[in-house]
Order: C-alpha cells, then sequence, then structure tokens
C-alpha cells in the first residue's frame, strides 16, 4: 500500500517559502491603495463605512508582512482569507469569473492562504526558528 505523504526537502521548504513570500508581498503592495480617500468613496458607494478602508489596508498590510516573515501566518491567513471572501461575495457579487468584475485573482489569493493555512508557516519562518510558539499561533 502506498502513503501520501509531504515531502520535507529543501526544494518544498523553498517553495513554500516562495508562495509564503509572494502572497505576502502581492498583501502589502496591495495595501497600499487602500489608504486613499477613493477606496473610501468607492466602499461609501457600495453601502460600506468609508472608514473600513482604513482596516482593510492595515489588515492587508500587516497581515502581509507577517507572512512574509513567519509570524502568525495561520491567524493573518485566515483574516486576509475572509477578506478575500468577503471582496468575492459582496464586492464583486461572483458575477464573473475573468475580465471585468472578475473575481479569478481574489479567488487565487483565496486558494493560497487556505493552502498555507493548512501547510502552516513552513521551515524557512521565524516561527520554526524560535520552536517555542505553539503550532495554533504559528
Amino acid at each position: 500500500m502506498v502513503e501520501a505523504a509531504l515531502r520535507t526537502n529543501r526544494l518544498h521548504d523553498l517553495s513554500h517559502f516562495g508562495l509564503r513570500i509572494v502572497v505576502g508581498v502581492f498583501f502589502i503592495v496591495h495595501s497600499q491603495m487602500k489608504f486613499g480617500s477613493g477606496f473610501g468613496g468607492f466602499l461609501a458607494s457600495i453601502g460600506l463605512p468609508a472608514e473600513m478602508g482604513i482596516l482593510v489596508g492595515l489588515l492587508e498590510l500587516i497581515g502581509g508582512s507577517l507572512l512574509v516573515v513567519g509570524v502568525l501566518t495561520r491567524i493573518s491567513s485566515s483574516l486576509i482569507a475572509i477578506n478575500m471572501l468577503g471582496a468575492i461575495v459582496y464586492v464583486k457579487k461572483a458575477r464573473a469569473f475573468s475580465g471585468m468584475g472578475g473575481v479569478e485573482l481574489e479567488l487565487l489569493s483565496f486558494i493560497i492562504l487556505l493552502t498555507i493555512i493548512v501547510l502552516g508557516p513552513g521551515r524557512v519562518s521565524i516561527s520554526h526558528i524560535v520552536k517555542k510558539i505553539p503550532r495554533f499561533l504559528q
């Protein structure tokens, strides 16, 4: 009988690290546009409070930074995944997969974040180096 197991060699560690870095930097860069008045106006136009733009921006900035360094990755990935789910369902209303108003980028981000939640921070992270951080906080 064949048993499925995750491989733990250097290539897998580096690919996991790369995935975490790419999605973390993506959210750090993506958060920058949330701090302007344009995003607050957009939120107000769809019936959400304009002040929510600052909270979403902080979530993406701080959460992305935590993903890059590999601390509290499961918690930050969970919060950002909820944010992406809200963008898919409430903001874009899941009208189209691609094109104008498409959800492909948000859906891809959501799936990557779910993968990070399952896999955790990986070996190339501060959480792994410290080793005293409980697993549910990694």
